[in-house]
């Protein structure tokens, strides 16, 4: 994977670039249409498929209040937008100078620091700029002065309804991960680094890697079977998503996965958890040692499973 913070570092050794652009949070079906779209027109004109993103939700900046919960963590997104074969990435901080700038100047900049633009692909909706200034029709406007092409693709439809990153964080949030699973093209999955905790699931004989999931949508709390791969190999997990109320009541929300027959070091690493399937909800034990008991038999499910 290739990233770039500033369109003047691209190395395009002399080829014309194919723009994708978006937030693409989650990188759902409408988004792999549109990054699709992109590296076809590059395959088509010899040109470098390029995909132009943000550090950040806009909102974060622009209006903090309705800056939404993200499906993906910023190194999970890049990394799938990177599976769908776009290796060059813009990463854009979007910071107040950058939201100042008009959805024009924008576009304008990028043309001139990235040389010849074949083509640039959003979603129909697509607006940007200070204060949406920019849409599909200021890039058409622009794309005759210019000499690129535009395509405004339209949504993505799934059981009548349109894939978005707001649906699916409204699934995600239900606990319907099957449903959050289609509209994403792949397993849902939780990503962060492993930070360290308190120690008390390796006192009940469960050792656990805590994932700093700061900034995310998290399903409901309880305990689910999950998968995660390390080093290229496949390892089934126990994942815990609430507050420990039997160990640790009234304490922030922790989210623990225990690797079934992983021995070893995972502070600082970022992990990668597949959400598989809800086992039970979160509930309060008499003991630590029910708790562990019942601990034994979730790990007990996960195996079967």
């Amino acid at each position: 994977m290739n990233i770039v913070h500033a369109a003047s570092k691209l190395k395009t050794k002399g080829k014309d670039v194919c723009l994708a652009i978006g937030f693409f949070d989650g990188v759902h079906l409408g988004h792999q249409q549109i990054l699709r779209q992109t590296i076809a027109d590059a395959q088509k004109h010899g040109s470098l498929p390029l995909a132009l993103t943000f550090d950040k939700h806009p909102n974060v900046v622009v209006a903090p209040a309705k800056a939404p919960p993200l499906i993906y963590s910023l190194p999970q997104k890049l990394r799938a937008i990177e599976s769908l074969g776009v290796g060059n990435i813009l990463l854009i901080e979007f910071n107040k100078q950058f939201s100042e700038q008009s959805g024009e100047e924008f576009i304008r900049c990028l043309a001139r620091d990235l040389g010849q633009i074949q083509s640039i692909c959003v979603g129909a909706e697509f607006v940007f700029g200070h204060k949406r200034s920019g849409n599909v029709a200021l890039l058409k406007k622009l794309g005759a002065e210019l000499d690129f092409q535009v395509h405004g693709l339209g949504a993505v439809s799934l059981d009548g309804q349109t894939v978005s990153s707001t649906r699916i964080r409204e699934a995600i949030r239900a606990g319907d991960l099957d449903a959050a699973s289609q509209m994403l093209g792949r397993t849902y999955a939780i990503s962060g680094i492993v930070v360290k905790g308190d120690k008390l699931g390796r006192q009940l004989g469960f050792p656990t890697a805590n994932l700093n999931v700061a900034g995310l949508i998290l399903p409901p709390n309880g305990v689910y079977a999950a998968i995660t791969r390390l080093k290229g190999k496949q390892y089934r997990a126990a994942l815990n998503i609430g507050f420990r109320p039997t160990v640790a009541a009234g304490m922030q929300l922790r989210v623990e996965a225990h690797l079934l027959d992983f021995h070893g070091d995972l502070y600082g690493a970022e992990l990668e958890v597949e959400v598989c399937e809800k086992l039970r909800d979160e509930r309060k034990f008499s003991s630590p040692e029910a708790l562990r008991e019942q601990i034994a038999r979730d790990v007990a499910a996960v195996k079967e499973g």
